[in-house]
């Protein structure tokens, strides 16, 4: 089926990989995460062959945030982190994970705000691999160690005091990648509910199917945008509630060919517990 993207090119196939395991230049990422810290062990049990296991919660976020922000860490700890992992310069990174996309769409935007742009999310995930009865390994791969050299682009994570200088501006869109009780103020675990004054709700639980996990078409994910008012010709800005939703909303939206898109990191778990911002229900 063709899914009319504009951006094809960031997502892999189940069948893509397939043919392009094993080249020296291809990098596989399994990225499932279990919050009980079983997620390297669901690895070993099996994965994609060759696949290196990543811990995005530890590796690619901040040790010294104290707040549980799950911030992006700085580019020194990124760079040994992804070096470890075997990835470099001229190194095409597949990303995958058993929930959505989610967490391979965070470490998809994590390796972009650090100027990576060879990066695709396994469309379906895991599960899309085994559904297609694909090869499964438990050998724990060695990779050779690479150089990787972060550069931080500020256009693509943007921090509480960039949002806040953008609120009101007729060209930027905020869009709240969480649930409509989220957004309009009826659930939530800050110490304010609500959303950022002019954001709009964009729930990204809507860009993927729910039974094979696969992204949705580029017309019915265009639909949604639609039906939400997110048209182009504005510099596009994603939350939710710690940067992994919003993340995916990225993911989306450059899929579908916009360009100039970021991620709010720290999201509404900071924003809403900082009495000092506003505050819309």
């Amino acid at each position: 089926m063709v899914k009319a993207f504009a951006r094809p090119e960031l997502l892999a196939s189940p069948e893509w990989l397939a043919e392009n395991l094993g080249r020296p230049e291809v990098r596989v990422l399994d990225v499932r995460w279990r919050p009980d810290g079983t997620g390297r062990a669901v690895h070993q049990a099996g994965h994609v062959p060759g696949a290196v296991y990543l811990d995005w919660a530890s590796e690619l976020v901040d040790v010294d945030d104290e707040g549980g922000l799950l911030l992006l860490a700085g580019p020194d700890q990124v760079s040994a982190a992804l070096g470890r992992a075997g990835v470099g310069s001229g190194t095409t990174v597949v990303l995958y994970d058993d929930t959505a996309g989610l967490f391979a769409a965070r470490v998809w935007w994590s390796l972009r705000a650090y100027g990576f742009a060879s990066a695709r999310i396994l469309d379906g995930g895991f599960g899309a691999w085994v559904g297609e009865e694909r090869p499964i390994s438990s050998a724990q791969p060695s990779p050779a160690p690479a150089t990787f050299i972060a550069r931080a682009d500020p256009r693509i994570r943007l921090t509480t005091a960039d949002v806040r200088g953008l609120l009101g501006s007729p060209d930027v869109l905020l869009l709240d990648a969480r649930a409509p009780a989220e957004y309009r103020g009826h659930q939530g675990n800050t110490w304010r509910l609500g959303h950022i004054p002019g954001a709009v709700n964009v729930p990204v639980a809507a860009m993927s199917r729910p039974v094979t996990q696969r992204f949705r078409d580029g017309d019915e994910l265009r639909a949604i945008l639609s039906r939400a008012n997110v048209t182009r010709g504005h510099r596009m800005v994603c939350y939710d509630g710690s940067g992994i939703a919003a993340a995916k909303l990225a993911f989306v939206l450059m899929l579908l060919g916009h360009d100039d898109v970021a991620v709010y990191d720290g999201g509404w778990a900071e924003w809403g517990n900082r009495l000092d911002l506003p505050v819309d229900r």
